[in-house]
């Protein structure tokens, strides 16, 4: 069963306008509402403002959390305004409403820092506007998350300091910095109290946020990757900075890393899973780098789904599969940036070199 509810306050006219037909536009597509936040929901459309921004305390990882949040007034940069709310809030994505003028603008933004848009003016058609705020969050809603890791201290010895394929991704990591594609990590440590972060760490294995990652095979299936939260541009550490991906393990929905003895292991990128599948399916794929950029004239996914989601590895791996060539493919990810194949790290930035373009389209 599809479950929803709809958490806060909706204080003002237009929220609670947007509140009913948001309950009974879910609601008619075959969500069942519930109020009782003691089982497990999988959509949570939480209502906060500026001055009482509070999370919704999920009580699993599979519960995604749209925070919806109003304002007034023109706005400079939506992105700077809007996006510490989404931390602050405890967010998979947030909703933020504003209007201006004549002109009601509904921003929705994500954790990757995707921000798109849906105009509505009174009297418009008011179920069109339901309907395509429906469209936009129920794959999103259903979407399965893969971002938990199973550490396996058996990394033979011989790794232990890395090897070559290392080297080469610690230098691409420079290279990447070099280009500008290696945006600071956001300081969530600086929006949340340590109350929320406890909980972000409790459910997610987060620690702070950091943007793009890159990868290379060492062999078979088995590949080196970015961990996630570090600085891309200083990569040493192997277990914490650069970590040996062994797998993913279904049953369990866990990405299987193996790491040296007696170190505390930094987490896994959450698109391990994505690289995973690539590799797997594509044994001419040497290496894969994912960054918040754009090129023209490439395929892209047709819906935004979240980083570290099997929907978002499959839509990928079927895009890089469909390539004429899948082992020197560049895939777009929509309102985010590119997922791109390599016979080797070398062979993608020969190919990219004077092509990015640092602005994303959002649509």
């Amino acid at each position: 069963m599809k479950t929803f509810t709809l958490h806060g306050t909706a204080n003002t006219s237009f929220l609670q306008w947007l509140y009913a037909g948001l309950k009974d536009t879910f609601s008619a597509q075959g969500f069942h509402f519930s109020d009782n936040h003691e089982e497990v929901i999988q959509l949570v459309l939480n209502f906060v403002t500026p001055d009482e921004c509070r999370p919704y305390r999920r009580k699993a990882q599979a519960t995604f959390v749209v925070s919806v949040l109003e304002t007034e007034g023109a706005i400079d940069n939506v992105f700077k305004e809007a996006y510490p709310y989404l931390i602050r809030s405890l967010s998979n994505h947030l909703l933020y409403i504003n209007h201006d003028n004549d002109v009601t603008t509904l921003y929705f933004l994500t954790p990757e820092q995707g921000c798109y848009r849906i105009e509505y003016k009174k009297g418009d058609d008011e179920q069109r506007l339901f309907k395509a705020i429906y469209d936009r969050l129920e794959p999103l809603a259903l979407s399965q998350l893969v971002i938990n890791n199973d550490f396996q201290y058996d990394l033979p010895k011989p790794l232990w300091k890395g090897d070559s394929v290392t080297t080469q991704l610690s230098e691409s990591g420079k290279k990447l910095d070099d280009m500008d594609l290696l945006p600071a990590p956001f300081p969530i440590d600086q929006y949340l109290t340590p109350r929320d972060m406890r909980q972000l760490h409790k459910l997610y294995g987060i620690g702070g946020l950091s943007y793009g990652n890159l990868s290379a095979r060492q062999e078979n299936n088995n590949f080196w990757m970015s961990a996630s939260g570090i600085d891309k541009s200083n990569m040493t550490t192997i277990g914490q900075d650069i970590l040996y991906i062994k797998g993913y393990n279904e049953k369990n929905n866990q990405i299987e890393v193996s790491v040296p003895p007696e170190i505390a292991p930094k987490r896994a990128s959450v698109d391990a899973i994505e690289h995973w599948m690539i590799y797997k399916e594509h044994p001419e794929v040497g290496a894969i780098v994912h960054i918040h950029a754009w090129m023209d004239g490439i395929k892209a996914t047709e819906i935004n789904y979240p980083c570290g989601t099997v929907e978002l590895a499959k839509t990928v791996a079927q895009l890089v599969r469909e390539e004429d060539d899948p082992a020197r493919a560049v895939i777009g990810l929509k309102n985010h940036g590119l997922t791109i194949t390599g016979t080797s790290l070398e062979d993608i930035f020969n190919r990219i070199d004077g092509k990015i373009q640092r602005q994303v389209p959002m649509h």
